[in-house]
């Protein structure tokens, strides 16, 4: 089922992504985690792409298990960047034969060892050309995009990002899944900002819970997002009071507490970065929801 019909009904909703085990032997625990948080009863769960297609086997089988075994709403991840069309269709059409009708459209960045011709060569450059191509070609395909509150890090300008993002949508896109973020305003201006620009479909907050302090690098590496001061001190003192299970403490409230806001303002859902950890999506979303 296309998840934008299911987005339809209004239903309240949490969503999960999830990434590919880079070891084969981690499946079995990663299933595990799958597993525990089916219960949730998630409205969709997505599993992350490899840049350039690296980890394409492992997210198309995943996603086939946990669509065909578990019961899961999923969407995979798809990048365009450096791609041809011989690929991308044969990844829909595995997808299709699996019964999966749904991918998170990304441009995606290219592994190390790519040559730069190959990225020159290939015709599609940025996700609206993987929207466009998906909508023409697979047109039974829900599409998801990303949405960047904080303005992706290679935009002009936040007005030039809404455009690429109304474009978007305008070509296919179904809805929107954002780059995570700390500071609830800076979703609600975006989404404000947004439907100022004619997007209307609707754009899902992602959220992650920060776990220990080594995350909060990788955040900055991956996203750039920002850091509320009083949040960054609150993990800091944590951290000095009892190490990383204090920290977990804190960065799993601020976590729980942006969801609840979000979903008092009317939100419909959220979308919940598990970085493949069971425990603390569960007590987050413990009595969230009715």
């Amino acid at each position: 089922m296309k998840i934008a019909d299911k987005l339809a009904t209004g239903s309240r909703f949490v969503s999960v992504e999830y990434f590919p085990p880079k070891e084969r032997q981690d499946w079995p625990a990663f299933f595990k985690v799958v597993e525990r948080l089916a219960g949730l009863n998630p409205l969709f769960a997505s599993v992350t792409y490899g840049a350039g297609g690296s980890n394409q086997n492992a997210t198309l089988e995943i996603v086939t298990t946990m669509q065909r075994e578990l019961g899961l709403e999923t969407m995979a991840h798809l990048t365009c960047v450096g791609a041809q069309a011989d690929r991308l269709n044969r990844f829909l059409d595995d997808l299709t034969a699996a019964g999966i009708q749904n991918i998170l459209a990304l441009r995606g960045d290219p592994p190390q060892d790519t040559p730069a011709s190959e990225i020159t060569e290939s015709p599609y450059h940025f996700a609206s050309d993987l929207v466009s191509f998906v909508r023409q070609g697979h047109p039974e395909m829900g599409i998801g995009v990303a949405a960047y509150p904080e303005t992706h890090p290679e935009a002009i300008s936040p007005e030039s990002d809404l455009g690429y993002l109304k474009l978007k949508m305008d070509l296919g896109g179904d809805f929107a899944v954002t780059q995570l973020f700390f500071d609830n305003q800076l979703y609600f201006d975006f989404v404000k900002r947004a439907q100022e620009r004619g997007i209307t479909k609707l754009i899902i907050p992602g959220i992650l819970p920060v776990l220990n302090l080594k995350m909060i690098e990788r955040i900055k590496q991956l996203s750039g997002a920002f850091i509320p001061p009083d949040f960054m001190a609150s993990l800091e003192a944590a951290d000095s009071r009892g190490g990383a299970a204090e920290v977990r403490k804190v960065g799993v409230a601020h976590a729980r507490k942006q969801a609840e806001e979000l979903l008092a303002s009317g939100v419909q859902g959220v979308h919940l970065y598990t970085f493949n950890k069971a425990e603390a999506i569960l007590e987050l979303t413990e009595g969230l929801l009715p």
